[in-house]
């Protein structure tokens, strides 16, 4: 098999350069080691910048977005049950989209044109300073994928990062002490907007995935065990971090999914190896704080996807040799964003009441200062690629 681009990963990043390389007639092999069935039911974030929802627009799979997303022109900040709005609109004009990344992929996996390989095994990169290929095993069979670039989309544990010898890969990684114990219920959601609330037992977060499906987060130490939450512990866990007001007015059900999400901040650079280029979280992870996951993601394969458009099309290489530049400047700036937002919002025992009154002052700086509230809302609803 030969093709343009071998696509490794089909989560969201990788099916939407395919997606958008399909649209450009740039020939395209996605492989995933999972099943569709696999990918399509990871729960995951559900906050889109304006960019994101525009790369959706751009690959033609934007309908269901439309229909079904929850346009958000805020949020709310709490400290100790002292709410804060921020007025994304009011401050910078913008707003963010809440849709599923479990609808998007879903949208992307219905419009893939060209070839998927789902349960590909023991997938494998070759010679991508020379002349890339791709092998994989499938019923027993080796195959093998000849290329002219590999796509390194498929995640923090894929194989496209373990590639690249040590000695040319540099990485960066804070891991935090805590984790997000999360449920997700079909009850409406407690509030219109998203509710991200400090509070001397640790961090909550009030989020949605529509408007009768509400996901819910509690900060707890990185050795908790999901078995050790019932879902009665969970919501009475969850309306003592919220303010009254929210708590009382919290619906809560039988939980559908569960799970503890660990945070951390990690960074790999450079992007390229010679023909082997990464994207998403084979490249980043940021603390689900700034909502910056996915959004990073796709921020990389649009300028992925346009760096191989205008090689293809203009037979210039100078999108593919800044692409790396390019994509970790944005990256970086996400990362610092993640990293104050969980600062800011998060428990750690460990600063003592010296650090805690550091973040009231934080919190209170911010409630009096528009220009303080502009930074936020500008970094939350996406900087400029």
């Amino acid at each position: 098999m030969r093709t343009q681009v071998a696509i490794i990963g089909a989560g969201p990043a990788g099916l939407m350069l395919g997606r958008v390389l399909d649209l450009a007639g740039i020939d395209n092999v996605i492989l995933e080691r999972k099943s569709a069935e696999y990918v399509l039911g990871r729960i995951r974030a559900g906050v889109l910048e304006q960019g994101s929802v525009d790369l959706m627009h751009r690959a033609q799979v934007a309908d269901r977005l439309v229909a079904e997303g929850l346009i958000h022109h805020g949020t709310d900040l709490s400290f100790d049950g002292d709410r804060l709005r921020i007025d994304f609109t009011g401050l910078v004009g913008k707003h963010v989209t809440v849709y599923g990344q479990t609808e998007v992929t879903r949208d992307l996996m219905e419009a893939r044109q060209g070839n998927t390989i789902y349960e590909a095994a023991n997938v494998a990169i070759h010679d991508f300073d020379g002349n890339p290929s791709v092998s994989w095993e499938q019923d027993g069979v080796t195959h093998k994928l000849e290329c002219d670039y590999i796509a390194g989309c498929d995640g923090y544990h894929g194989v496209s990062r373990a590639s690249v010898p040590l000695e040319a890969l540099t990485t960066f990684e804070r891991t935090y002490p805590f984790g997000w114990l999360g449920i997700l219920v079909d009850k409406p959601p407690v509030a219109h907007e998203l509710i991200y609330a400090h509070h001397e037992r640790g961090f909550a977060l009030c989020s949605q995935r529509s408007n009768v499906r509400s996901r819910y987060y509690v900060q707890v130490p990185n050795d908790e065990k999901v078995e050790n939450w019932s879902d009665d512990r969970f919501w009475d866990e969850l309306r003592l971090r919220l303010n009254p007001e929210t708590a009382e007015a919290l619906q809560t059900g039988p939980s559908i999914e569960k799970s503890i999400a660990p945070l951390r901040s990690f960074v790999a650079e450079p992007l390229r190896f010679g023909r082997l280029f990464l994207a998403g979280d084979a490249a980043h992870i940021v603390p689900p704080t700034g909502a910056k996951g996915l959004n990073l993601a796709m921020s990389d394969v649009a300028m992925l996807a346009d760096a191989l458009i205008e090689l293809y099309g203009e037979k210039s290489e100078a999108g593919i040799d800044n692409y790396s530049i390019r994509a970790l400047s944005r990256i970086w700036k996400a990362e610092r964003f993640s990293w104050w937002m969980t600062s800011l919002l998060h428990t750690f025992p460990e600063n003592g009441p010296f650090g805690r009154r550091i973040q009231r002052a934080e919190f209170d700086y911010l409630a009096g200062s528009r220009a303080a509230q502009q930074v936020l809302a500008e970094n939350y609803v996406g900087l400029p690629s």
